[in-house]
């Protein structure tokens, strides 16, 4: 931690609640990277358990300072964590990061990479995937190829996971704390409609730990998702980002997908209705 030089310009923002349990693996995989973020913010969103000592008992693993414990005094959703942590970034990118998923050990590397090739881009997200906590991660990739997002792409559905994304601190925008769904959608799209330019690699940088709901909980999730989804689109509407007909045709989309997840939804019920029978 002594070579300024070799650190990237990055704060990585984490929003936590009871999460002592997997805080742990998620910044050792900060720790791990190639070209390491020179700040961490940790946020605990008023956890009622003793998350705020687990993550002072965590930061106290790695150099002083590089870590900072922010606590909230009431619990305001993940939006309210991250604008937070936004605030403490004294860096020029922010990257976001949930506390229990683990990052690729080459991932800020290959973004910090594609900013230097290419300044204009405000925001740069990556390929995530679902993988067991316990299973040895692949081999981290070195080269990734870069691909700016159209404006169009964004009104079909969700192209960045947000513990994907890096983007600059100055942006004029920040996570809306009404929503506690899909608000990473509406940040994303308030910055790529508003005209900045938006890429993704095309290589799995981060991956998912979550566990795995029956079909049940995956339908009411999935009823909640979409809900959500309507109302970013008439947000984003209402700001006067998209068009009426870009909304139209948005809408329209969410209805096919949403239609296409409920057959699948069907099917998966069948399946595991007759493995357990």
């Amino acid at each position: 931690m002594s070579d300024r030089a070799s650190l990237a310009p990055v704060c990585v923002v984490v929003p936590c609640f009871k999460c002592g349990g997997t805080i742990g693996d998620s910044i050792a995989s900060v720790h791990a990277q190639t070209l390491r973020p020179a700040q961490v913010v940790l946020v605990d969103d008023a956890s009622p358990d003793d998350t705020v000592g687990a993550l002072h008992a965590v930061a106290a693993q790695y150099a002083p300072g590089w870590i900072e414990v922010v606590s909230l005094p009431k619990n305001g959703g993940p939006s309210a964590a991250r604008n937070a942590g936004w605030e403490h970034a004294t860096q020029p990118y922010v990257a976001f990061l949930d506390a229990d998923d683990t990052w690729v050990s080459t991932k800020i590397e290959l973004q910090m990479r594609a900013l230097r090739a290419d300044p204009e881009i405000a925001l740069i997200a990556h390929r995530m995937r679902v993988r067991d906590r316990d299973s040895p991660p692949p081999t981290a990739p070195r080269e990734a190829r870069t691909h700016i997002v159209p404006r169009r792409r964004l009104l079909l559905n969700n192209p960045f996971p947000t513990a994907s994304v890096v983007l600059r601190r100055d942006l004029p925008f920040r996570f809306d704390e009404n929503y506690r769904r899909v608000e990473d959608f509406l940040l994303w799209g308030q910055i790529g409609f508003s005209g900045y330019r938006c890429a993704k690699l095309d290589q799995v940088l981060a991956y998912w730990h979550k566990a795995n709901y029956g079909a049940g909980g995956l339908s009411e999730d999935l009823k909640a998702m979409h809900r959500a989804g309507r109302e970013v689109r008439r947000e984003l509407l209402r700001q006067g980002l998209v068009s009426y007909p870009e909304h139209c045709f948005a809408r329209s989309i969410g209805m096919v997908r949403k239609a296409r997840q409920r057959m699948l939804l069907a099917l998966r019920r069948v399946t595991e209705g007759g493995a357990t029978s």
